[in-house]
């Protein structure tokens, strides 16, 4: 396997990076963009509009659809992404990891950040997917039940263990088989998602908090804690205070999730069901606890001392971005190549310096400490082996669970 020594990140750029975070500019805008996502599936164009144009919305993997691909000949990959979800250097012109990949390869990438929403981006893509055309895209970025939902089509090409040594050997355990893609034939993580409990000492005010019963049923926090807008996410941290398994759950479990959540609507313990917004009340003290999204948390504690988190004994949620390589893509080949590049630690851990999500990357953290010390030590960047231990995963939903559940929660929401 070629060696290659990546650029390391200057002192400059690392205090740039920094600063764009406590500006709230990279995870802020990240996740406040994937929040309503799942929601919206009932009515940006999602799985009604499936069902109308005759197309499936779960069913059997039919496989993915190739095309000549043009690799060798065309020394290029187009690669599609969220918004601030890659790593720039001080003059925010440049992606320094992808320009190494270049120079190791001679693959150019076109990368473009013209991923705002789960469900607009579906409707961008679809149309071509759906008639067995070319996206334009070679590697896309999509949420796990977003990237479910492409594999049961059989939008997505399965992947090249061939081109992805790294990728094989270094994906870490707690992502290598979800089920909606088990053995990860269709796809690798970008980065994961984690959901904690956040809280501010100084609100707390001496209250003890370690699980999400406290949250719920402890009358001196009345009127002081969030809950997310995010069903997955809320629901799951309620399951697995219930001692329900979010991978196994049934709908009575989650008819009883939604009716604990209610009862602490109706009596005022929950203040309200936010988004990305939470972040405000919660330094502000107007949350004294609240469900939370680790990447904001990074950020939170390095600007407040007040402001901290915790796992609770009965374990958290996980969720993923996910690269995936879409029907008649041009580039397989490239694309693949790439992929395996975010693997290596090294470019892995530059990433992670600059993202502050969960790398799904084993080996990264000496890397990491290299750039940013801090960052290697934070579990909620990397996770150690007991908090990967506590992680679970929302199990795939039915188009008839989705619809049904999501609009529950709605109801619970007040969306």
């Amino acid at each position: 396997m070629e060696q290659y020594e990546p650029d390391r990140l200057s002192p400059a750029q690392v205090a740039a990076v920094r600063r764009s975070f406590r500006n709230g500019r990279a995870a802020l805008t990240r996740r406040s963009l994937l929040r309503a996502s799942a929601g919206g599936a009932l009515a940006a164009g999602g799985l009604g509009t499936l069902s109308a144009c005759g197309i499936p919305a779960a069913g059997k993997t039919r496989g993915g659809v190739s095309a000549d691909d043009l690799s060798a000949k065309e020394k290029t990959v187009t690669f599609s992404n969220w918004t601030e979800y890659m790593d720039v250097d001080d003059s925010g012109k440049h992606h320094p990891t992808l320009e190494q990949f270049t120079r190791r390869t001679g693959v150019k990438v076109k990368y473009t950040e013209d991923i705002n929403d789960n469900n607009e981006f579906f409707g961008k893509i679809k149309p071509q997917l759906a008639a067995g055309q070319d996206t334009g895209r070679d590697l896309i970025v999509l949420t796990d039940w977003l990237a479910g939902r492409l594999i049961r089509l059989g939008w997505v090409q399965k992947l090249d263990p061939a081109n992805l040594p790294h990728a094989y050997a270094n994906l870490s355990a707690q992502f290598r088989s979800p089920d909606w893609d088990p053995g990860r034939a269709y796809s690798y993580v970008w980065q994961g998602i984690s959901t904690v409990i956040a809280y501010n000492k100084k609100a707390l005010d001496g209250v003890e908090v370690k699980s999400i019963s406290d949250l719920l049923d402890n009358p001196r926090l009345k009127g002081r804690v969030g809950f997310l807008s995010e069903m997955r996410d809320s629901i799951g941290m309620t399951l697995l205070d219930m001692g329900k398994d979010p991978a196994k759950f049934t709908a009575d479990d989650y008819d009883a999730a939604v009716a604990r959540l209610q009862k602490a609507v109706d009596k005022g313990q929950i203040r309200r069901f936010t988004g990305n917004d939470y972040t405000s009340d919660l330094t502000s003290g107007d949350f004294a606890a609240c469900v939370a999204w680790a990447g904001d948390v990074v950020q939170l504690k390095a600007d407040s001392p007040d402001i901290d988190f915790l796992i609770p004994d009965s374990g958290y949620m996980t969720s993923t971005d996910n690269l995936l390589i879409p029907n008649k893509a041009r580039h397989k080949t490239n694309a693949e190549r790439l992929i395996d590049f975010y693997y290596e630690p090294k470019p892995a851990a530059e990433l992670a310096a600059y993202i502050n999500y969960v790398c799904p990357v084993d080996g990264v953290k000496a890397e990491l400490e290299k750039i940013d010390e801090d960052a290697a030590n934070n579990p909620l960047i990397i996770p150690d082996k007991a908090m990967a231990a506590k992680s679970h995963a929302f199990r795939s939903l039915s188009s008839k669970e989705e619809t049904e559940f999501e609009a529950k929660f709605a109801k619970l929401t007040g969306a």
